[in-house]
C-alpha cells in the first residue's frame, strides 16, 4: 500500500516521471545517442525501484541528474521567462474574471445620486488637514485635498481637457497669465465646483482651488446574473452606449463606446409616465422601493421631473412604451441626469452586467448597491 511505501521510493518515483516527461519534451534538440543514453538511465532507475535498494537507487539517481544535466540545454534567462509566464497567466485570470464575473467601474457622474456618486469638488476655506491625515482621507474616503493660491494678480487663459494617468490618475492644466498650474481633478468638476473659467481674475494670495475632491464610488458590475435571469425593473444596471444614436451624437468619435449606469425603470412593454414627482408603471405608481425612496423626496432625493427640453415623458400627461428587447433608463438624481427621457431606449444587447457592490470608498454607501 502506498502508505506504507518508503518516502525514498516515492521520490524516485516522482523523479522518473519527470525524467520521462522532461526526456519527451526534448527529443527534437537531442541526438540518437543522447536519447538512447537518458532513456537508458530512466530504465535503470525503475529497475532499482522494484529492487528496493536504497542504496542503488541512490547512486542511479545521481547518474540521472547528471546525465540530464549535461546534455538537456538550460534554457536563457530561465528566471526571467518563469516569471512572465506566471504574470502573463495572471492577467489572463484576471481579464476572464472581469469578462465574465465581476467588473470593476467608476461612478462617472452624480445622474444616481445620492444612491451612487461621481466625483466631485468642494470647496472650503478651513485649512487643509496634516499630510498624515490627508492621506489617511484619501485611502479611507476617496478625498483628495487641494490648496492652489495665486502668487500675483492672474486671470485665467483656458482650463486645458483633462488627462488621466493609468486610468485612475486625472490631472486638468489651469492656463493663466502666469503660466500652468496642474491640478488632480478633472475639468468639470474644477469648472462646475470651484466655478473656474476663462477670463476670472485671482488676486495675489486668493484661493483659485481650496478644498477638496470626492472620488467617485467604485462598484463591481456583476456579469454572471444576466446569464440566468433577465434584467428587472428597479435594477441598477450598467450599459455600452454604442448605437444609442443620440449619445453618441455628443461623444468624441475617438472614444468609442462609453459606459453608463443607471436604474432600469421599464421592460419591454411597459408603459411609463411621470408626474412630478411620482413615476407610473403601466397606469399604477411604481411601487419598487428604488423609486418609492426616490419619490419620497427625503434623504436626498427630489423624485423624478418632467423636463421640457427632453424627448420624451416632457408632461405630467405624456407616456411613453417600452419597446421590445430594450429597456427604459432612470437617473436616481433625475433633475441632473441624461437618461431615456433624453435619448431614448437602451437595446437589450447593450446591457453589461447589474451593479452590485460599491468597494471603495469607505463611504456610507460602501457595500451591496440597493
Amino acid at each position: 500500500m502506498g502508505f506504507f511505501t518508503p518516502r525514498y521510493i516515492k521520490d524516485a518515483r516522482l523523479l522518473s516521471e519527470g525524467a520521462a516527461k522532461t526526456l519527451h519534451h526534448h527529443l527534437d534538440l537531442l541526438n540518437a545517442d543522447q536519447i538512447s543514453q537518458l532513456q537508458g538511465l530512466i530504465d535503470s532507475l525503475n529497475h532499482a525501484i522494484l529492487g528496493g535498494n536504497r542504496i542503488e537507487i541512490e547512486n542511479i539517481t545521481r547518474e540521472l541528474e547528471v546525465g540530464f544535466s549535461g546534455s538537456i540545454p538550460v534554457r536563457p534567462h530561465a528566471n526571467w521567462s518563469e516569471n512572465i509566464e506566471a504574470i502573463v497567466v495572471a492577467v489572463a485570470l484576471a481579464v476572464g474574471f472581469q469578462a465574465y464575473f465581476l467588473k470593476p467601474f467608476k461612478i462617472p457622474t452624480g445622474s444616481m445620486q445620492p444612491t451612487l456618486y461621481g466625483m466631485t469638488g468642494h470647496p472650503t476655506t478651513n485649512p487643509l488637514p496634516n499630510p498624515l491625515l490627508r492621506a489617511f482621507d484619501f485611502v479611507r474616503l476617496g478625498r483628495t485635498h487641494l490648496d492652489l493660491r495665486a502668487s500675483v494678480r492672474e486671470q485665467v487663459l483656458d482650463v486645458l481637457p483633462e488627462k488621466t494617468s493609468l486610468n485612475f490618475f486625472t490631472f486638468t492644466d489651469i492656463v493663466t497669465t502666469e503660466g500652468k498650474h496642474r491640478v488632480f481633478a478633472p475639468r468639470d468638476v474644477l469648472l462646475r465646483d470651484f466655478g473656474i473659467h476663462a477670463g476670472r481674475v485671482y488676486e495675489a494670495g486668493e484661493s483659485i482651488v481650496h478644498g477638496y475632491v470626492q472620488a467617485g464610488d467604485q462598484v463591481f458590475v456583476d456579469r454572471m446574473s444576466y446569464q440566468f435571469r433577465n434584467p428587472a425593473r428597479s435594477d441598477v444596471f450598467v450599459f455600452t452606449t454604442s448605437g444609442i444614436r443620440r449619445i453618441e451624437m455628443n461623444l468624441d468619435p475617438s472614444l468609442g463606446s462609453e459606459f453608463y449606469i443607471k436604474r432600469l425603470a421599464g421592460l419591454p412593454s411597459d408603459s411609463l409616465r411621470i408626474d412630478t414627482p411620482e413615476l407610473f408603471l403601466n397606469g399604477s405608481l411604481a411601487t419598487q422601493s428604488p423609486f418609492l425612496r426616490v419619490m419620497s423626496c427625503k434623504d436626498g432625493y427630489r423624485g423624478y421631473s418632467n423636463p421640457g427640453t427632453a424627448q420624451y415623458l416632457t408632461t405630467p400627461e405624456e407616456t411613453f412604451t417600452v419597446p421590445s428587447r430594450s429597456f427604459f433608463a432612470l437617473g436616481d438624481n433625475s433633475y441632473n441626469s441624461s437618461d431615456s427621457r433624453y435619448w431614448g431606449v437602451v437595446p437589450d444587447h447593450n446591457v453589461i452586467g447589474r451593479g452590485y457592490f460599491v468597494y471603495w470608498p469607505f463611504s456610507e454607501r460602501w457595500g451591496f448597491i440597493r
